[in-house]
């Protein structure tokens, strides 16, 4: 899954390596987008990358992925869309991609992102169907900020399982992220239920 290969990326270029390994995701790199984000989600709750910094260069780079290929759509695509259509092992995420756009319309930007591959192809095909920049930037950015959020989270709460979770993630799609963002909720309301007693304590004491 290129786990070490990331780290050592992030060893070199540091925060920077975060943005750039998300926007080159899709020519080729061994390194699924889930795998960065967690990894960077890890590495600061660690120390070694600051929690601000690292969480803006995965959004930006998750966001920048998402516009260049939906500018490559809307200037370029009627006849990358054809040539698509003709290669077997593209053409069932692009009709895929096709059917959720003519569907959902804007929220089949936020659906693409929970799918490998999908998350690529679904901003092409919103340009190609000519769906206007303020439409797609309404969509698709805020969808980007939640789905780095939640990954971001997983990675710092559980920096040591990271290539495992990532590999359920990359393997079972939308059921293991549905799974870590349930086992997010309930960690929330675990701790905040152990620090209200705390809180109510405290406050009786300034009575």
């Amino acid at each position: 899954m290129g786990y070490s290969y990331l780290l050592t990326i992030i060893e070199q270029f540091g925060y920077i390596a975060l943005f750039l390994v998300l926007c080159l995701g899709l020519i080729g790199l061994p390194i699924p987008n889930e795998a960065v984000v967690l990894t960077g989600g890890a590495l600061a709750a660690s120390g070694m990358l600051e929690p601000g910094p690292a969480y803006l260069m995965t959004f930006l780079g998750i966001s920048s992925a998402m516009t260049f290929n939906y500018s490559i759509g809307r200037f370029a695509g009627s006849r990358l869309f054809d040539w698509f259509m003709r290669k077997k092992n593209i053409e069932k995420f692009v009709s895929k991609a096709d059917h959720l756009n003519a569907k959902y319309g804007g929220w089949s930007l936020g659906i693409g992102l929970l799918f490998p591959f999908l998350r690529h192809v679904m901003p092409f095909v919103a340009g190609t169907n000519r769906m206007k920049y303020s439409r797609f930037s309404l969509f698709a950015y805020p969808s980007a900020f939640i789905w780095t959020s939640i990954y971001f989270t997983i990675g710092a709460l559980f920096g040591d399982h990271v290539e495992e979770i990532g590999d359920l993630i990359y393997d079972y799609g939308l059921l293991a992220a549905v799974l870590a963002v349930v086992i997010i909720a309930y960690l929330f309301w675990h701790f905040s239920l152990r620090n209200r007693p705390k809180k109510e304590d405290n406050a009786r004491r300034h009575l």
